[in-house]
């Protein structure tokens, strides 16, 4: 059978566009391997990353601002403020004045009776240790013993006939604490029933409370 020359004429355009097809198919793939085409596919990747990293930074630095300029707004320094001076009390920086509560503790007066032990009636580290510790439970915002100012970090111990704190200052009784602080809190607390003042009172041990309108109790000696 033989070809009209319309259909050849097609058959032949359709050979040469498949033949052009595969051609441009083929430089098409060759030139997508080709190193600066993946190069370019690599730097746009890391160029897409790099844009997400920086609106995650921004959002970071947009927090920032707020966080700064919530705390540099005048009552924000004021709350930063009253925590500073707070950090001072408590690490005993800097002296504290107010109302408050003396403490006076001796040994006991009375006559040890035949068979007892006599260091019941001597008054040790942990029973001054006791009472600074309802004194801190009521409230006290600084405290001293002997013209010693007491931080988190001051011991009570015993070293012979005298108390250690603050690593080196060696105290003897009479024992006086100072505690600033409500003074009716602190002593409605060493009063209570069963505590450590009448505990203290039935070995003789000499216990007395004054309230104060004003005490000073000074910073730490050498500092913190």
């Amino acid at each position: 059978m033989r070809l009209k020359p319309l259909h050849f004429s097609a058959l032949l355009v359709g050979l040469v566009m498949g033949l052009l097809f595969s051609v441009q198919f083929k430089l098409t793939r060759d030139i997508a391997q080709t190193q600066p085409v993946q190069r370019a596919k690599t730097m746009a990747g890391q160029l897409e990353q790099a844009r997400s990293e920086r609106d995650e930074w921004q959002k970071k630095v947009a927090g920032l601002r707020d966080e700064l300029d919530h705390t540099l707004a005048p009552r924000a320094l004021g709350d930063l403020q009253a925590e500073l001076e707070k950090a001072r009390i408590l690490a005993g920086n800097t002296p504290v004045v107010g109302p408050g509560l003396e403490v006076r503790l001796s040994d006991s007066n009375l006559a040890v009776k035949p068979g007892e032990n006599p260091n019941l009636y001597v008054l040790h580290d942990e029973d001054v240790l006791k009472v600074i510790n309802e004194l801190k439970a009521a409230g006290a915002e600084a405290l001293a013993i002997n013209e010693q100012r007491l931080t988190a970090t001051s011991e009570i111990r015993c070293i012979g006939p005298t108390i250690l704190t603050n690593k080196s200052q060696r105290l003897s009784p009479p024992f006086v604490i100072y505690a600033i602080g409500n003074p009716e809190t602190m002593l409605s607390a060493l009063n209570m029933r069963g505590g450590v003042v009448e505990s203290l009172r039935f070995w003789g041990i000499q216990v007395s409370m004054h309230k104060l309108d004003r005490i000073t109790i000074p910073a730490l000696a050498g500092g913190f």
